[in-house]
């Protein structure tokens, strides 16, 4: 074995051992063996905004938005992501690791100590593979909802702002995975997870009373299934379904809740290439103490529908539109503290241009309207009430990857 000069020099001097030199030697070839295979990537997510109207305490309650990023420039959230993926080997093991700094860790909430300090964990698990059949890989620690059209990752996703569909839906869980591929045309996955709610190693207690219990677990599944490239116009059109049941210890107010996920989602393919049009159906049903008392249906629905246009090599056109029906306080209980989401009507349009001009840039113009069926839901002052029921946004949003 050859040693660097240094450590030549300490031996000659008795300050250091050869053996020990070897040891340490070995110790650090194993360490860049192992990070070789690691890769470093991530982004930065930047935006400026303009909520058209005066008076601003009440924003439209879509995750990640809200009054503190109201007209003026925003740092969003930077995510490092450390990764080493699964080989083709048979019993082949990887991580993944996913942190978020900025305002939007806060509100991702998956802090364990409950603590917001623009920090926070989004995912980080081991993967595995059995081999069984084609394959049977695993995840274990904290981990992605298997449900949704939009992603947590923004960059991934056809518009700035996000749905009232993702906002309903789990974001997080800390529990165990499941992935089998069939074929090319079909995926599954199933998991159990400790909650419902993001807080990791958080524990779930049931809103029948009973306390926190080792049996209350939130359990998952979804399919995949993607057309193959031979049909057609149709070929790589993808429709999924999946669903998330389980408690949550903590529905936004401190409150236990039963709560239950359902999702169905497709992408189309066109016969015009450039085009893409999708479509998501989101049901959310909570059972809360209030809910237990008789205070109405907690459940919300929403519809969704998307069109995606590659107008040219770097130029995009992605609208959105969503109708809200909230029929109890399910909506206000755990997504805001407005009175006017519930029972109520909300529908939503979202119009975004995305130009690519610098490399590793995504840069978007968007446009957002929101409309409160009945009553006045957003707008007024802090302390006052809402006093309009529209709510328009004009957003430029810059994000590098790398």
């Amino acid at each position: 074995m050859k040693f660097n000069k240094w450590t030549v020099g300490l031996a000659a001097v008795g300050l250091v051992s050869l053996s020990s030199a070897v040891k340490a030697e070995d110790a650090a070839s194993t360490v860049l063996t192992s990070l070789s295979s690691t890769t470093l990537s991530g982004y930065v997510d930047t935006s400026a905004q303009w909520n058209l109207g005066t008076g601003n305490a009440n924003t439209p309650p879509y995750s990640f938005g809200g009054m503190s990023k109201a007209d003026g420039f925003n740092l969003n959230v930077v995510q490092l992501s450390l990764d080493k993926p699964l080989d083709e080997s048979p019993w082949a093991a990887g991580y993944h690791v996913d942190l978020w700094l900025g305002p939007d860790a806060n509100a991702l909430g998956t802090q364990s100590s409950g603590t917001a300090a623009d920090f926070a964990i989004r995912q980080a698990y081991v993967t595995m593979r059995t081999p069984i059949g084609n394959g049977l890989d695993w995840k274990l620690g904290v981990f992605d909802t298997v449900i949704g059209y939009e992603s947590l990752s923004s960059p991934n996703n056809p518009n700035y702002t996000r749905s009232y569909g993702f906002t309903i839906e789990p974001t997080t869980h800390t529990g165990i995975l499941a992935s089998y591929r069939v074929n090319d045309m079909v995926a599954l996955s199933a998991g159990i997870a400790n909650t419902i709610g993001p807080a990791i190693n958080n524990r779930a207690v049931s809103p029948f009373g009973g306390g926190s219990k080792e049996s209350y677990k939130a359990y998952m599944g979804s399919i995949a299934l993607t057309a193959p490239s031979d049909w057609s116009w149709l070929g790589g059109s993808t429709l999924s379904a999946g669903f998330v049941n389980g408690f949550n210890s903590n529905d936004g107010e401190g409150n236990a809740v039963d709560q239950t996920s359902l999702y169905g989602g497709v992408t189309l393919a066109t016969p015009i290439t450039a085009l893409k049009v999708g479509g998501s159906v989101d049901f959310r049903n909570v059972l809360d103490a209030k809910a237990i008392n008789g205070e109405g249906d907690g459940s919300t629905w929403v519809y969704a529908l998307y069109t995606s246009y590659q107008a040219t090599e770097k130029l995009s056109l992605n609208l959105r539109g969503e109708y809200v029906y909230s029929r109890g306080e399910a909506f206000e209980n755990t997504i805001t503290d407005n009175d006017a989401f519930d029972k109520n009507q909300i529908w939503e349009a979202t119009a975004t241009a995305q130009y690519d001009l610098w490399k590793n840039v995504i840069s978007r113009v968007e446009f957002r309207w929101d409309h409160a069926e009945h009553g006045k839901g957003f707008g007024g002052t802090v302390g006052g009430s809402p006093d309009r029921a529209n709510a328009f946004l004009l957003a430029a949003n810059v994000i590098y990857k790398f």
